[in-house]
């Protein structure tokens, strides 16, 4: 059930803890829409609320979510937040839509406050190449766990030794869980 790479607990550091959610499968069906208005497929549909299940049951729900302005990210959304117990304040950012890794740290790393978990539902290729980059070096396992593979639907969670997300930089994230919906199956 996903790759679960252990908890990592820093000695006297406050933890904050992020989650990247790539948007479930979308629908190609619909010819004349633009990408941004793509609605998800029927695969999408199912396995978001899988997602959503998932974070729940490990107890990872978001107390804040930074969400790309698409129709997918919001469907996925949607349907995921449907199935935990809590729901938490949602932001949807147009600059999160195919803005590139610099766009999402920056949005990040803008996040006030001690909200952690933070999720993150974008898309690809933003999504891999933020996990790849956010990943310390020295856990090779870790970074070779991401590399080229960010299928829709997945989620990486991030560990921090910091309290504060404007500390946030490359390289300095724990990768605790990588999961996709084919690994719950």
């Amino acid at each position: 059930m996903g790759v679960d790479l252990g908890l990592w607990e820093p000695n006297g550091v406050d933890m904050i803890k992020l989650l990247l959610f790539r948007h479930a499968k979308s629908s190609w069906s619909e010819s004349g829409v633009k990408d941004f208005d793509r609605p998800l497929a029927p695969r999408g549909e199912r396995a978001a609320p899988q997602m959503g299940r998932f974070i729940a049951e490990r107890h990872l729900n978001p107390e804040l979510v930074l969400c790309s302005a698409a129709q997918r990210t919001r469907q996925t959304l949607e349907r995921a937040l449907a199935t935990m117990p809590c729901q938490p304040l949602v932001r949807y950012e147009h600059g999160l839509y195919l803005g590139g890794v610099s766009a999402l740290l920056r949005a990040i790393r803008e996040v006030d406050g001690g909200f952690s978990p933070l999720m993150v539902v974008g898309h690809n290729p933003d999504m891999c190449e933020l996990a790849i980059e956010l990943v310390d070096p020295e856990t090779v396992d870790d970074r070779y766990a991401l590399f080229g593979k960010f299928p829709t639907a997945a989620l990486a969670v991030f560990s921090f030794a910091h309290d504060r997300w404007r500390d946030v930089r490359p390289a300095t994230g724990k990768l605790e869980l990588y999961v996709t919906p084919r690994m719950l199956n």
